[in-house]
């Protein structure tokens, strides 16, 4: 009887040692990730961008990912709530995956309450020297490229852009994209329609159809979702993608300039694990990722591009990742005919950052 008590009593002790976690070290040693997301992570677009780096950086590590998905980043107190809820469910190390989180996750870095919570911020202005980082990267390098792209397979000169905001992020890209087509053809117009959010499928879609209607034979985009491909699929005219490199547009995609985020989070993690990380502060970003880093990519080219340009893009793609070809270089105007970039001068990452307005040869209207 003593035995059977015995045996009874080591299986009841092993029982509540494993269901506490004792023997279990993925279940309760892995540090958690809390992400938040403006979209679905499977909209075929930027979030899933995200959500993939974050997939693999994690996968790297041995962290563990809790999602927040579709929270919208125009409400500073349902971003707040989500950082919060994510803390609460054991994380220490929050990614907030779209401009408009900055102001929420800002406020709870410096609050002095989360102090022992690392922060990760896509775009926007806040950082600290503690505790809080924000983090992109120089697309204009990939958008520069597809511009030339898009200018080898125009037969209008009219190439259109659905664009989010009249933001610096984005003025970027449309300027980036403008003078890599001028390079190809200084003749190429680009028309942009600012449909005034990051991303809702319809606006976009009714933003592309304006620009086709208006003669435009290529598109391109800085929105959220496909609607724009699956615009100018209906049309019959070419388009790049953006953000992923996800063809939706079957032989009417031309390239797609996009973020491989695992660039950025592996090695961030990484630090964070080990106790290395610190943010820089430094201006714009603590962490600016490039071609050369990886965080900065540009898809393979459709059959309608050229092999003559091909080779010639991938030639400047090379110049780029050597260093030796920066896009806002030598005599730049914007098309009110004020001087972006004089003649002999390179502009750095802070100056880039203070573009706000579009180059010569753009022309834009709002949604």
């Amino acid at each position: 009887m003593k035995k059977v008590l015995v045996v009874v009593l080591a299986l009841v002790m092993a029982f509540a040692f494993t269901a506490c976690g004792g023997s279990d070290k993925d279940s309760g040693d892995k540090v958690k990730v809390g992400c938040i997301f403006i979209g679905s992570i499977n909209d075929g677009g930027f979030t899933q961008c995200m959500n993939e780096g974050l997939e693999k950086a994690a996968k790297e590590n041995g962290v563990e990912l809790i999602k927040k998905e579709n929270v919208s980043d125009s409400d500073t107190q349902a971003s707040k709530d989500a950082a919060t809820n994510l803390i609460d469910q054991g994380c220490t190390i929050i990614v907030g995956c779209s401009y408009g989180y900055g102001d929420a996750l800002n406020e709870l870095a410096n609050s002095g309450d989360y102090d022992d919570v690392t922060f990760l911020h896509f775009s926007g202005p806040y950082q600290n020297e503690t505790n809080m980082e924000n983090f992109f990267g120089s697309m204009e390098e990939a958008r520069y490229l597809s511009g030339m792209a898009a200018a080898s397979v125009t037969k209008s000169n009219k190439l259109g852009y659905v664009a989010a905001h009249p933001y610096t992020e984005v003025q970027i890209g449309i300027d980036a994209f403008t003078l890599g087509a001028q390079a190809v053809n200084p003749d190429v117009e680009v028309k942009v329609v600012y449909i005034n959010t990051w991303g809702d499928a319809e606006i976009e879609k009714a933003a592309a159809e304006q620009l086709i209607s208006a003669g435009c034979d290529v598109l391109t985009y800085h929105a959220d979702s496909t609607a724009t491909q699956l615009a100018a699929k209906e049309a019959g005219v070419y388009t790049t993608g953006w953000n992923y490199n996800n063809n939706v547009a079957g032989d009417y995609y031309i390239t797609a300039p996009y973020w491989d985020m695992s660039a950025y989070f592996t090695p961030t993690f990484k630090a964070i694990l080990d106790g290395s990380f610190k943010p820089t502060g430094d201006k714009p970003f603590s962490t600016y990722g490039s071609m050369k880093s990886g965080m900065i990519q540009i898809d393979d080219f459709g059959n309608a591009v050229p092999e003559k340009q091909i080779d010639k893009i991938n030639k400047i793609k090379d110049k780029m990742i050597a260093g030796e070809f920066k896009v806002f270089s030598g005599e730049i105007k914007y098309n009110d005919g004020s001087v972006l970039c004089k003649e002999g001068q390179e502009l750095t990452n802070e100056e880039i950052w203070k573009i706000n307005k579009e180059v010569a040869g753009v022309t834009a209207t709002s949604k």
